[in-house]
C-alpha cells in the first residue's frame, strides 16, 4: 500500500480504485492517508491501483484457498478453492482487499454458478481486465463435485 501513498504540498494523499473508480483521500499526516486506504479494505470493496506495466501483455494468478458460502437448499457451508487468472487492463486488485471481499460471502446462501458468476462480474467491474479468469473449485459433498469455470475478454499472448 505505501507505493498508492504520496505527499503533497497540502499533506498525504492516498490514490487508489474502489469498485472501479478512483479515489483521492486527501489527509493531514501519512498514518491518516493509510488509515483511510485501511478502512476501505476492510469494508471488504475490491481496492484496486493503477497497473505499473500497462503496455506490457502479462498475467496475473491468484489463489484463495479457503473460500466459503452457503448452500441456498440445505443450509450447509460450501466450500471451495478459487482460482483466478487476469491480465490487467488499467487496473490491478489489491490482495487483501480481494481476501476479504471474498471473505464477506462466508454467509450468504448462494449457489456455486451464482456465486462465481458475481465474484467475477465484481472484479471485471473493478478491474477493467483485458481477460480474467475465475475457477471455483469445489469441496465434493455428497458423491458430487463441482468446477465452475467463468471468463471474460480475450486472452493475449504473454
Amino acid at each position: 500500500m505505501p507505493n498508492h501513498i504520496r505527499r503533497t504540498t497540502q499533506g498525504w494523499v492516498a490514490d487508489f480504485y474502489v469498485n472501479g473508480k478512483r479515489k483521492q483521500l486527501r489527509r493531514r499526516t501519512k498514518a491518516e492517508a493509510n488509515d483511510a486506504m485501511g478502512r476501505a479494505i476492510a469494508e471488504a470493496e475490491l481496492i484496486c491501483f493503477e497497473n505499473p506495466r500497462p503496455g506490457r501483455p502479462y498475467e496475473v494468478s491468484i489463489e484463495l484457498p479457503e473460500f466459503t458460502c452457503k448452500c441456498p437448499f440445505s443450509g450447509y457451508p460450501d466450500f471451495a478453492v478459487l482460482r483466478l487468472t487476469y491480465q490487467p487492463g488499467p487496473r490491478v486488485v489489491e490482495l487483501k482487499a480481494i481476501k476479504l471481499y471474498v471473505n464477506s460471502y462466508r454467509d450468504r446462501s448462494i449457489s456455486h454458478e451464482e456465486v462465481t458468476n458475481r465474484i467475477l462480474d465484481d472484479l471485471v467491474a473493478a478491474t477493467d481486465p483485458v481477460w480474467m479468469q475465475l475457477e471455483a473449485d469445489f469441496n465434493p459433498r455428497g458423491n458430487v463435485h463441482t468446477v465452475v469455470r467463468v471468463s471474460h475478454g480475450s486472452r493475449q499472448p504473454c
